[in-house]
């Protein structure tokens, strides 16, 4: 995982927010899918913040992307917000 990659985290009835900071490898991709698997359908929505992403390298990109179809079956509503929600959310 990139060193300086964290994920914050706080509950809103029934909402998850995510706030990603630091740079996207693959091993922050597989941190990130761990927890949206742990969440799995607990949650009406979850939203994934992207505004504190400084590089997002492209394995960390199509490692959540592979991985996103097993994950879309478990998650209703998954909503990528910021500036970079665009670079990371799957196609």
């Amino acid at each position: 995982m990139a060193s300086n990659f964290q994920i914050y985290s706080y509950k809103t009835r029934d909402s998850l927010h995510l706030k990603l900071n630091g740079d996207f490898d693959g091993s922050s991709a597989h941190e990130l899918i761990n927890i949206l698997n742990e969440a799995g359908s607990s949650f009406w929505e979850i939203f994934i913040d992207t505004n504190g992403l400084k590089t997002i390298h492209p394995f960390g990109r199509s490692v959540f992307e592979k991985n996103f179809n097993i994950l879309n079956k478990k998650i209703s509503n998954l909503i990528f917000i910021g500036e970079n929600g665009n670079k990371i959310s799957p196609s």
